[in-house]
Order: C-alpha cells, then structure tokens, then sequence
C-alpha cells in the first residue's frame, strides 16, 4: 500500500495493485527463465557438479548476468555449434566467476578468473568448443588446472 496525501481527504491507504502485479510478474518471469534452462550434471577430475545449459545465442549472451550468487558445486556451460576461439567478459554479472575454455574432447585448455560487472574480457587459449562458469575459485580449490577432463559435455549446439 502506498499512503497518499490529499488537501480534501487527509491520509487515505490506497493499494498499489499495478505495482505488486509487476513485481509478481518480474519474479514469476525471472524465475521461468532460469528454470527454462536445461541442467546437467558434469564430472570436471572426478568432481561432479550440476550446470544449467546455456546452448543457443540469446542464452549464451545471457549466461549468468543479473544474478548476484551462483550455489555451491553449480554452473552454467556454455556449449558452440563448432570449435572457435572464445572471449567472455562480466557485464551485468554481479558474482565472481571462474570460467574455464574446453576443446571439442573435453580437455580444459586454460581457466580464467573474473571480476563482477567488468568488460575486461577473458580468452581461450587455443579454439574451444565449451566453457564453463564457476563461482571464483572452484577451480583452483579443488586442484583442477588446464589439461584436465571434462566428462558428460552435451553436442555441440544446432543453431
């Protein structure tokens, strides 16, 4: 309810219906959304984690933006219709991420740590087919470095 005040009438209560209907509504959406994404489960060196699939270009511009913490053993991969060289920057992602660039059999080629909300962007060193985003530091906690496996990586995408 917002109070409004008038000369003739004095304080009256008058309910914000607009307001809390576009509230529903955006969280209703938000949540529709991140729960449209398919989720699978990856083994990065032994260590089995749960990603939402970010495979067709409007999800992959979207990745993890707007989204202020990322879960414990969670991510997003992020999967290319071929092999290429990958750049990726932080705007409007307001969680420190890790990410790591995988060629087309899996293999980390190199992992990048990233600052919130930055355009620095961050490259692949050599061409990738996936890369995967972790909350910063999941890497480098659990021993995982460039040269390691990734197993249960979906096909590459059909655009």
């Amino acid at each position: 309810a917002v109070a409004c005040l008038s000369p003739d009438t004095g304080a009256q209560r008058i309910p914000s219906m607009t307001r809390t209907i576009v509230a529903l509504l955006c969280c209703v959406f938000a949540s529709a959304a991140i729960a449209a994404l398919p989720r699978i489960k990856l083994d990065v060196a032994g260590q089995v984690i749960n990603v939402e699939v970010a495979a067709t270009p409007s999800t992959r511009e979207t990745g993890l933006m707007n989204r202020f913490s990322i879960p414990p053993d969670e991510g997003m991969v992020f999967v290319f219709p071929q092999p290429q060289p990958l750049a990726f920057w932080m705007r409007n992602t307001y969680a420190p991420l890790s990410i790591a660039f995988i060629d087309a059999d899996g293999r980390i080629l190199n992992i990048e740590d990233m600052a919130p909300r930055s355009d620095d962007t961050h490259d692949s060193k050599g061409i990738a087919l996936y890369a995967l985003e972790m909350r910063q530091g999941w890497f480098r906690r659990h021993g995982i470095e460039a040269g390691a496996r990734v197993k249960g990586l979906p096909a590459a995408s059909r655009e």
